[in-house]
């Protein structure tokens, strides 16, 4: 990194470059640096969101453009013939530290980056070549790596020189649009490693300014160039974009920087930055990175509420908040606005309850402040149904569970098992409502056609009240039903509107019904001739209730065979058959059921994958993080039998540690806030060593007997947490 003694220098560099907006206002603010210019753009391809505006209460989807542009192309100026190569640059810097003497590296570096001219001449693979498409960038990234990576190693006089030649560049007065030339040295630009240090931040956050106000054309080209950037690379510069804004937020020596009134476009600009590479990211199937990896915790410590208000108050204004841009945003950040915004409607509907009493001279019942279900064990699902469906009106209240004929007074533990009891009653296969696919270990909904889909809303309100009330479920979906549950966000006011149909490709029916999404796989890749050897029509066919039913993919279907023309449009059809019309009604109601509990602008803030974790808790386990926040009652966190118990767990297996969270929780998942969450309790059992461990899973509680050494306790642990289900123990 660069040496302490070189702040005064660049603190005389923050003093010069404040005149880059002095020259932009002189230019006549063409491009306003706070907002993302969107145009409307018609028959082009969708980029992923970048940002969302509330007033519409949808997902905006990022028109772009075209690879030929329709636009005249800005004329690119010709270019300093350059002809040092990566050897040639390599040689120059062993021949230096070997000598001591960095001239020859020193010019190059102050050459190449004094202008966005000298940048092309460079990096351009060809500088004969316009590279005027987003395929590709023409850039020599071979070159830019090899630079880049010996850049911190030189001395502090080159370090410098590259940063004067930055400046010198952003300074240039730009006239009339962007050429591809400027973009390349954007783009290059951004991966200089020199701006991870906070001494260089003031003129990052003018290059952040600059790239932030390209129109949306040039956005394109850069969001596409971006895609092809290794993924170590991309990686380093999404964590210098965060590292960027945790450090304008909370500053560990705020005299570093200019004072926050004076740069409030810092973090815009550089959450629109990153935007960018979030829009790369969703481009590319796997992803270059995960999605959580463009996460910042660090918002997690700031008033999310007042953000979410913003948004909801200016939407995409020039107004900034963090909420347009969700992404940067974490899960548990998400979950916080999601509880806090349910909790103000709790209390807004359940004032409400009150004031209408009172209204009418009747005596206030605590009772009226919540949504009370009362239920018979042996008519479970028909008295939940009855109940929800009475109550309608009060569902965004506190759940308040009560099993009739039992004194249980319920402060968590019964609504726990109220939805553990229901869950597994509703998915039981003989109930077939879903049906239950071995080979992907998931619940899919029954094509069965019915009277009445009121029991798949009662499914889907059970799963807004999870979340509404932050119980973690036990149900296996995959992850096409939570893209379907936002299909869209935000229910429509048209009632005709279809709900619950999103475009769905053969992966999504792989991650179903792996068997037959191989085979239509197979039929896409078969060689020979389709028609004769396969003698398929685009017509499917289903059993329901033993009777063999046609269904027409398309207008008679029956009479077109599938060929090798047309068979990607048959697979297709088939897969939106399968996951889409055959099941509509079923999850239409689903839909209602879900958003009549969670109907909050908050969901534009989710992810589809984000939805099945505030449903069903994340996949991975900490079992030390576990070991940490677990509760004792008759045992020390000392004693022997504790010592032993989490020697035993710690070692176990992936598979043995989620039975036995499984065997304790009712769930093999961690609710959204890790491990803590759980409120997981280790009681002693005084009982005889010969019996197994016990578990209160409404309470999130494992009864031990003082077993007196580590093979008994494990031994009877695994038969514990192996056997609790079906005809093994209860």
């Amino acid at each position: 990194g660069l040496e302490r003694g070189a702040k005064n220098q660049f603190s005389t560099f923050s003093n010069f470059i404040t005149t880059i907006n002095q020259k932009k206002e002189g230019i006549g603010n063409r491009n306003s640096p706070t907002q993302l210019v969107i145009p409307n753009i018609k028959n082009v391809r969708d980029l992923p969101p970048i940002c969302l505006d509330v007033r519409q209460k949808q997902r905006v989807s990022i028109d772009t453009l075209p690879q030929e542009l329709k636009a005249p192309i800005p004329t690119e100026p010709s270019l300093p013939i350059r002809t040092k190569t990566v050897k040639d640059f390599q040689d120059d810097v062993e021949k230096a530290k070997s000598s001591g003497d960095w001239k020859a590296v020193h010019d190059f570096y102050s050459t190449t980056f004094d202008s966005f001219l000298e940048i092309n001449a460079a990096f351009k693979k060809d500088t004969n070549s316009p590279f005027n498409t987003i395929e590709d960038s023409g850039i020599n990234a071979k070159f830019v790596n090899v630079v880049y990576d010996a850049l911190l190693n030189t001395p502090q006089d080159v370090q410098k020189s590259v940063l004067k030649g930055i400046i010198n560049g952003l300074l240039q007065e730009w006239k009339g649009p962007r050429t591809k030339d400027d973009l390349r040295a954007y783009c290059i630009l951004l991966q200089n490693p020199q701006f991870s240090n906070t001494s260089t931040y003031v003129i990052y956050a003018h290059l952040l300014r600059q790239i932030a106000a390209l129109t949306e054309a040039d956005h394109h080209f850069l969001v596409h160039w971006s895609k092809k950037i290794s993924q170590r690379r991309f990686k380093q510069l999404v964590d210098r974009l965060l590292q960027f804004i945790s450090l304008r937020l909370f500053p560990a020596k705020p005299e570093e920087f200019p004072p926050m009134v004076k740069c409030t476009w810092w973090i815009p600009s550089a959450t629109k930055v990153l935007a960018l590479f979030n829009a790369a990211n969703s481009l590319i199937s796997p992803p270059i990175i995960s999605y959580t990896d463009f996460y910042n915790s660090t918002l997690d410590h700031i008033d999310l509420m007042e953000e979410y208000h913003n948004w909801q108050c200016y939407g995409n204004s020039h107004r900034f908040s963090f909420c347009q841009y969700p992404f940067i945003i974490s899960i548990a950040a998400k979950k916080v606005i999601i509880q806090r915004d349910s909790e103000q409607q709790m209390i807004s509907i359940a004032r409400q309850s009150l004031v209408d009493k009172v209204s009418r001279r009747q005596k206030p019942d605590m009772n009226m402040l919540f949504l009370n279900v009362k239920v018979r064990r042996t008519y479970l699902v028909s008295d939940s149904l009855d109940e929800l469906a009475r109550k309608r009106g009060d569902l965004k209240k506190k759940l308040k569970v009560t099993f009739v004929g039992e004194a249980g007074l319920d402060m968590g533990g019964l609504t726990k098992e109220w939805f553990l009891l229901l869950i597994r009653q509703i998915f039981h296969p003989d109930y077939g409502m879903f049906t239950y696919h071995k080979d992907s270990h998931c619940h899919w909904f029954s094509s069965f056609k019915c009277d009445n889909y009121s029991e798949f809303r009662l499914v889907g309100a059970l799963m807004g009240l999870a979340v509404y009330n932050s119980i973690t479920l036990d149900i296996r979906f995959p992850p096409c039903c939570y893209k379907k549950l936002l299909s869209p966000p935000i229910v429509p006011c048209d009632h005709n509107t279809l709900v619950g149909i999103c475009d769905v490709t053969l992966d999504d029916l792989f991650q179903i019904m792996p068997e037959l999404a191989h085979g239509l796989s197979e039929l896409l890749s078969y060689e020979g001739n389709v028609e004769e050897d396969f003698y398929s029509t685009f017509q499917v066919f289903q059993e329901e209730f033993g009777v063999i039913k046609s269904y027409n993919l398309k207008p008679n279907g029956d009479k077109i065979p599938v060929t090798n023309q047309n068979r990607k449009e048959y697979v297709q059809l088939y897969v939106d058959f399968l996951l889409n019309k055959s099941i509509y009604k079923q999850f239409a109601a689903f839909y209602y059921g879900f958003h009549s509990v969670c109907a909050s602008y908050a969901l534009l803030l989710l992810r589809p994958e984000e939805v099945e974790i505030l449903v069903c808790g994340s996949p991975e386990l900490d079992m030390s993080a576990l070991q940490r926040s677990t509760q004792y009652e008759g045992y020390q966190k000392t004693d022997l039998t504790i010592r032993y118990f989490w020697d035993v767990v710690l070692g176990f297996s992936l598979d043995l540690q989620k039975k036995l969270l499984h065997f304790a929780t009712g769930s093999d998942r961690v609710p959204v806030g890790g491990m803590a969450d759980l409120n997981f309790k280790i009681s002693k059992s005084e009982t005889s060593t010969n019996w197994l461990p016990v578990a209160h899973t409404c309470f999130n509680q494992l009864c031990l007997p003082p077993y007196k050494n580590r093979k008994e306790l494990k031994q009877k642990l695994i038969i514990g947490i192996s056997n609790a289900e079906g005809f093994g123990l209860e």
